[in-house]
């Protein structure tokens, strides 16, 4: 697909993988709508790439349909990057033997998994509302999950269970909206070096680099833009997971 001229949402695309698939998405002619709850970083990159910013709560569905009408009226919506998402861990069974608040863990399912389908909803409906390009193609969902959707560590139940439930969900929805021509496809990435991991002293960063099967670094927010972009560009992908982490298969902790 095309993206010239037209509309792409990134939830989550105030920082992160989400700021590097903004910027990707704007270099390569696409109008783009920052969606995420950092306002001042989401203000600032929007203004970096002429995009526009709307303060989003993923889980909030008049916000999401706030931001899918914004972004209709910088051009037809055919693109639309799920980057929004939490991560913090949190043991089934603490150390003292408390169990893990449910609040907690339906806190995580909700921005992450729940979230997610929120956007893919709400933004299909406007995508299935484009005239369709040549190939009769309207538009192009790409989520994202995590290699702890199948590798889950220890304190990763909740997290694992809502990348686990995006996974399980790209090719049924890729089945639902096949029939207006909306391709839909996840990525699971591994170790990044985002906001979550620049934080950690650089001798914890390198023994988490030397997990990786080769190359044995982070990886770049950028690569995961350049393979989001790809698969907006490459027509043939749809209900596919892909995996991008060196190689890396997660140890119990």
């Amino acid at each position: 697909m095309n993206i010239e001229g037209v509309a792409a949402i990134v939830t989550g695309g105030a920082s992160g993988l989400g700021a590097a698939t903004v910027r990707r998405l704007a270099r390569k002619g696409a109008r783009v709508l920052v969606a995420d709850v950092q306002a001042e970083l989401g203000d600032a990159v929007a203004d970096e790439v002429g995009g526009a910013f709307v303060r989003t709560d993923v889980t909030n569905s008049d916000e999401v349909q706030a931001a899918v009408d914004a972004a209709g009226e910088m051009g037809p919506v055919r693109v639309l990057v799920n980057c929004a998402g939490i991560g913090p861990p949190s043991r089934t069974l603490g150390r003292d033997g408390t169990p893990l608040e449910l609040d907690f863990f339906e806190m995580v399912l909700r921005i992450n998994l729940i979230g997610t389908f929120n956007a893919i909803r709400l933004t299909a409906a406007a995508m299935a509302r484009t005239e369709p390009v040549a190939g009769g193609g309207r538009g192009v969902i790409v989520n994202t999950a995590s290699v702890a959707a199948f590798d889950g560590q220890i304190g990763q139940a909740a997290y694992s269970a809502s990348k686990g439930g995006i996974v399980g969900m790209t090719l049924p929805v890729a089945r639902d909206l096949a029939v207006v021509g909306i391709r839909v496809n996840t990525i699971a990435p591994g170790l990044m070096d985002t906001p979550l991991l620049a934080g950690l002293p650089e001798p914890a960063r390198e023994s988490l680099a030397k997990q990786v099967l080769f190359p044995q670094r982070l990886g770049e927010p950028d690569e995961f833009a350049h393979l989001a972009y790809h698969i907006v560009e490459n027509d043939y992908l749809n209900g596919e997971t892909i995996r991008m982490d060196g190689g890396i298969r997660m140890a119990p902790k």
